[in-house]
Formats: C-alpha cells, sequence, structure tokens
C-alpha cells in the first residue's frame, strides 16, 4: 500500500491524499487550495501527481469547499468513479459544488469586466455548474458505522467527526495478499460539547492514522462563552449604530451563528437587531440542515421540543436575490449580515466588505479558521490596506475574533482524541491539515506521550506502508 500527500501538506487547506492499494487507485478528499491566488489558480487546474482518468473512486470525508471543491475538476480531466461520501454529506455537496461552479463564474465575469478595460488576458472559470452536476451523479451514500466494500479487498466505515454535518472520520480495512492493514483518516475533527452536532467518535485502532492539526499548538475559548462574546458585539453595535459584517462559512458556521442569535434574543442578552443571512447556499444549507436531525446532538433537540425552527426568528431573514442582497449596502445600522465565504476569498462578502470595510463605527466580526495569504487572514491579523477585487481598501472598521466556535478541535482535544489510540498497535502517524507552528508542537507533544512515528509530509511525499 502506498499513500502520497498532495493537498493540505503542511498547510490546511486543498486536501487530497492518493493511495495505491489492492491493485486500486483512490483518492480520500479532493478539495480546492485557497491562498494566493496565482498558487491557488495554478494548482486547482493541474493533478500532477496521477492521471484523473486512472483513479478508480473518491473517498470524501465532508463537504466543504477545502475538501470537495476540486472534484468537478477532476470529473472535467477524465474522472468517472464512484465517491462515496455520508448522506447528509452528499446532500450538502449537492449545493456547495453547483455554489462554487457559479460564483466562479461570476467572479470571473466580475473580474473579467475590470480586465478586458485594462486591456489584459481574460480569465476562464476552474469548473462550470455543468461539471458540478456531472459530478453529482457520481455520488454514492453510505451510512455512520455501517463496513461498506467499496472495491475487492478494501472495506470503508464512516464514523461521526463532529465538524458539519455528515462528517466523517474514515476507518479502512485493507487486505493485500491475505495481510490486513487498517488506515484511520481523521477528516476534520470537531469539538465536543458544541451545539446543533453530535460529539467527534473515535473510530477503532489502526495501524496508520491521517491525523488534521488545523490547531494542534492553540487552545480555543470554551464553547460556553459564546452566547456572552456574541451577546458584546451586537450590544456594540446597538450602541454605535454599526453594521456588524461576518464573513461565514454556509455550512456549520452559519447555522451556529443562527441558533445562538436565537438564543441571545430569547434570553434578552442583547436588543434584537435585524439579521441578515445573505448567502443562497447558507439558506439551502439550513434547509439541508432541517433535513437532517438524525445527526443533531441532545441539546438542540430538547430545544426542537420547544421550537419549530432553531434556525429562524423574527428579526431573521435569508437573502437568495441579488437585488435584494444589493439593498443592503444602504441598509441603516444597527444591524448584522453573515454572507459566505468564510475566509473572504469569493462571494457576496466581497461585497459587503468593500461597502463597510473603511467605516470606523462598523465591526467586522471573524469567527472561523483563515487560511495563510487569504483575506480573511489578513483582515484577522488587521493588516490595512488590503485588496478587495483588486482595488485598494483601508480597513478602518472594528475587527473583533471569536475562536469559541471553531469547529475544529484545538491542541488539547486532539490530543485526548488521539491519545484514545493503542500506541502499541500505531505503527505511524502523519499530521496533515496544519501549519507548522501548529503542527511541529503537536508531533513533539504526540512523540512525548510514547508513540513510535510522527511524520509531517510534505506536498508530494510519498509513504509505503
Amino acid at each position: 500500500m502506498k499513500i502520497q500527500f498532495i493537498g493540505a501538506a503542511q498547510t490546511v487547506t486543498g486536501s487530497m491524499h492518493y493511495v495505491e492499494a489492492c491493485g486500486k487507485k483512490f483518492l480520500i478528499d479532493c478539495g480546492l487550495y485557497q491562498g494566493k491566488r496565482k498558487l491557488a489558480f495554478e494548482l486547482n487546474r493541474t493533478f500532477e501527481y496521477f492521471n484523473p482518468e486512472e483513479i478508480d473512486f473518491v473517498i470524501l470525508s465532508h463537504a466543504h469547499i477545502d475538501h470537495s471543491g476540486n472534484l468537478p475538476t477532476l470529473v472535467k480531466k477524465g474522472f468517472n468513479g464512484k465517491i462515496f461520501a455520508t448522506f447528509a454529506t452528499r446532500d450538502l455537496a449537492s449545493i456547495m459544488l453547483l455554489d462554487s461552479a457559479h460564483i466562479q463564474e461570476k467572479d470571473v465575469e466580475y473580474v473579467n469586466k475590470k480586465r478586458k478595460k485594462r486591456g489584459q488576458n481574460l480569465f476562464e472559470p476552474l469548473y462550470t455548474q455543468t461539471d458540478a452536476r456531472q459530478t453529482l451523479e457520481l455520488f454514492v451514500g453510505i451510512n455512520y458505522h455501517r463496513e461498506f466494500e467499496i472495491a475487492p479487498g478494501i472495506k470503508l466505515t464512516f464514523f461521526d467527526a463532529g465538524h458539519i454535518l455528515g462528517s466523517a472520520s474514515l476507518f479502512l480495512t485493507i487486505n493485500e495478499n491475505g495481510t490486513l492493514k487498517h488506515l484511520g483518516f481523521s477528516g476534520d475533527l470537531g469539538r465536543p460539547n458544541l451545539p446543533i452536532l453530535r460529539d467527534p467518535e473515535k473510530i477503532p485502532d489502526v495501524d496508520y492514522y491521517i491525523c488534521e492539526s488545523t490547531y494542534g499548538n492553540k487552545t480555543h475559548d470554551n464553547p460556553k462563552d459564546t452566547e456572552i462574546k456574541l451577546a458584546e458585539v451586537i450590544n456594540l453595535a446597538w450602541e454605535r449604530k454599526s453594521k456588524i459584517i461576518v464573513p461565514a462559512f454556509s455550512v456549520g458556521r452559519t447555522q451556529e451563528l443562527v441558533y445562538a442569535i436565537h438564543r441571545i434574543f430569547e434570553n434578552k442578552m442583547a436588543p434584537e437587531i435585524r439579521i441578515y443571512v445573505d448567502s443562497p447556499l447558507s439558506v439551502n444549507a439550513t434547509e439541508i440542515f432541517r433535513l437532517h436531525p438524525e445527526c443533531f446532538d441532545f441539546e438542540i433537540s430538547q430545544f426542537l421540543v420547544n421550537h419549530k425552527d432553531p434556525f429562524g426568528f423574527d428579526k431573521l431573514t435569508y437573502i437568495k436575490d441579488v437585488e435584494d442582497s444589493k439593498k443592503l449596502n444602504t441598509a441603516p445600522g444597527p444591524c448584522m449580515i453573515i454572507s459566505s465565504s468564510g475566509m473572504c476569498e469569493s462571494g457576496r462578502i466581497l461585497h459587503h466588505l468593500a461597502n463597510n470595510i473603511e467605516n470606523p463605527d462598523n465591526i467586522i466580526l471573524m469567527v472561523g479558521y483563515t487560511a495563510e495569504n487569504t483575506l480573511g487572514r489578513k483582515i484577522t491579523e488587521k493588516q490595512s490596506p488590503v485588496k478587495i477585487f483588486g482595488d485598494e481598501y483601508q480597513l478602518n472598521a472594528e475587527v473583533r475574533v471569536m475562536d469559541s466556535l471553531s469547529a475544529h478541535a484545538d491542541a488539547r482535544e486532539l490530543f485526548d482524541y488521539v491519545s484514545r489510540f493503542d500506541k502499541s498497535r500505531l505503527r505511524k502517524i502523519f499530521l496533515v491539515h496544519g501549519e507548522s507552528e501548529q503542527q511541529i508542537p503537536f508531533k513533539s507533544k504526540l512523540l512525548n506521550a510514547g508513540f513510535k512515528s510522527v511524520e509531517i509530509p510534505e506536498r508530494g511525499y510519498s509513504a509505503e506502508l
């Protein structure tokens, strides 16, 4: 068995791992790389380590675009195998991949108008909605905890990763010539005690484990403090008559925010200001959340006893139409606009930032991870000026950062999860989906705890297992 680390290797985005076993070639995840625009442009368009036509199947851990978003490019370049995912992931991917294609088409159209005026070469979208629809035809849904033989000698079981709706950790049993090997992949691990979703489940003991390390050296705020801190921001906006601009992932983060605000207003922790969710994808994703209560934890199940809809209340407006989105430019404060993408790399959030970032009365609330070199990271670090659609803007708005809403396990939670594996059996841990300042200390901590071998593979690194 051979595994090659292609994406999310010493970086956080573009999750993609290539495996050869039992005469089959397959991918674990096929995500979009997000970061420096020129590098992302090149990496997302080429598959330099394998031929897409030769890939037999793909296993998808969850629907976030940095894990699923390059599947249409794979299909566009010749892949025609099955894509295995949980049912909720399949449902989310059905809207997310189409939305990704739509955003790329619209963003390229918008940028090309400027480039044409300047006499510059025009861009082509990475893929189109037609490519995305073709990709969706290849999905095969599998329930949690059900062992499924995806190829002769290769069996797959999904366990709940507690990260977003439908997210899964992978447990693979591989029988090569009578020799059994067990390979585990964390996917993106969630946090215990978060609202809405169940806690992450431990997979059975494995011989090799691929582990995310997004926050391998960082401890998050207590998730129980989320509503208090969020209420503080809303109260401040009420006093200033501010607009709160919230870049948020359409799947997971947006629903958590809406649920938290619902509870804040119900418990009278802050004045009831207008809340706008301005993202067609967020609106559609919320509908899919409503269709999968089997993924909910006990807390929200109890909330549902007294409320028909945890994702809807009087002051909340979901916006799909682009004209309604434009009207928010002149909407008075106080109000909150939640829009995607969370890393501020595409979508309507760019227009809201451009219209509000230079007003010192406004607040930009960052509520999730932002990868290196993204606009979201620059705002989080309070860099100024920043470029939006190629134009410079001064960052005059107040920036607030909340990591208690993070859907990724922190250093302590990651270590607690990995520590439950049998050290005498686990031969090697590969740390992926992290930057060096998070991965190196986490590696040291695992080695000091008695794990035999921990590696931080670079892009293109290949290991024989």
